[in-house]
């Protein structure tokens, strides 16, 4: 029995996906590492076969053509056989010491590798990451202890109010592989930003949360061609509002509501922290076609569901990036520089 599938998308990552693959490999047997090559120019492919033949219960080497992170995620929860289905993007790398505190709590919750246990164990383990500037020797922590009691199952009706810099990203997120299946989840190709969809619309088919306070995931920043570098950002800035559109169209949250409210709180913020960076971002880039892309988003919102609008536009931190006019445009731009330092942009 494999407790949990590792999926690797890899691009031309030959530079630094050794040092990803090789912090998975601890988990030996209970694991397994599948490397989605996709499409790569680089020594990628003999690097992910490499392993393949090294470890060869451990690693699966998978080779496709160029369809995106995305599609690599895809691909990998396709052919995924592991109880849990965690992504681990090829610069990243997980703690040895959470990792394998987190596989004992998986194997003691099922029994030894008794499949008949499944049932009791949490549909969503829930960690915390750990934004690592590796090149400069800083690092912060991002957890969740006001948010989930520690080492004790819940639901979302259980949970506490997220901080402004608080969110659930898909590097503190390890969902079963079914509730995954289960949810429909499928990230477009070609596509930049995918990661909020994956860790957006399965969470209303969660029903068991458990969390540990242990920094699992590090995640890092310092590439000048990282998604998540604001000039990169403002160039995919039309990749931006589309996933930020899918996110608003994923799940219906007067449903969520009926069942969880909190969590439909969390993901209504969640909708207005993504609709709040598209805007600022099309402000950013100074130009008429941008003011027009910048409306027209959010009158797709209102066209898709109009309480939804109102709630974003009038009651949540979105409402703030839209303010009329040139000086409206200078206070939100102001307070996006401040909120920066709060909100982990690069």
């Amino acid at each position: 029995m494999k407790y949990i599938t590792f999926a690797v998308p890899c691009y031309n990552s030959e530079a630094y996906m050794r040092r990803c693959i090789d912090s998975l490999l601890a988990g030996g047997k209970d694991v397994e590492i599948i490397i989605i090559n996709d499409g790569s120019t680089d020594k990628t492919a003999e690097i992910a076969d490499e392993y393949q033949i090294r470890y060869p219960d451990i690693v699966r080497a998978v080779h496709k053509k160029n369809g995106g992170h995305g599609s690599g995620v895809n691909k990998g929860l396709e052919l995924a056989t592991g109880l849990y289905y965690k992504v681990v993007d090829s610069d990243d790398w997980l703690d040895q010491e959470a990792y394998r505190t987190l596989l004992e709590t998986i194997r003691s919750m099922c029994g030894g590798g008794r499949a008949e246990f499944a049932e009791d164990i949490p549909d969503l383990f829930v960690c915390n990451y750990v934004y690592d500037h590796l090149d400069e020797g800083t690092k912060k922590s991002m957890g969740y202890r006001n948010i989930f009691p520690e080492k004790r199952m819940c639901t979302w009706n259980d949970i506490g109010k997220f901080k402004p810099s608080q969110y659930l990203i898909m590097h503190s997120l390890m969902f079963r592989t079914e509730i995954l299946r289960k949810s429909g989840v499928k990230l477009p190709e070609h596509t930049f930003y995918v990661d909020n969809l994956f860790s957006y619309q399965p969470l209303p088919f969660v029903e068991n949360i458990y969390y540990m306070d242990i920094d699992l995931y590090h995640y890092y920043l310092g590439r000048e061609d990282q998604s998540v570098n604001e000039k990169v950002m403002m160039k995919r800035i039309d990749q931006q509002i589309r996933v930020t559109e899918l996110v608003a169209k994923s799940v219906d949250l007067d449903e969520v509501r009926k069942k969880y409210p909190k969590l439909a709180s969390y993901m209504t913020r969640n909708i207005s922290i993504m609709l709040s960076i598209s805007s600022i971002h099309l402000l950013l880039i100074h130009t008429q076609e941008a003011q027009e892309k910048r409306k027209a988003m959010w009158e797709r919102i209102r066209e898709y569901n109009s309480s939804l609008y109102y709630r974003l536009r009038y009651s949540t931190l979105s409402g703030l990036t839209y303010l009329p006019g040139r000086i409206g445009g200078k206070l939100t731009v102001g307070g996006y520089r401040f909120a920066r330092r709060i909100y982990q942009f690069q």
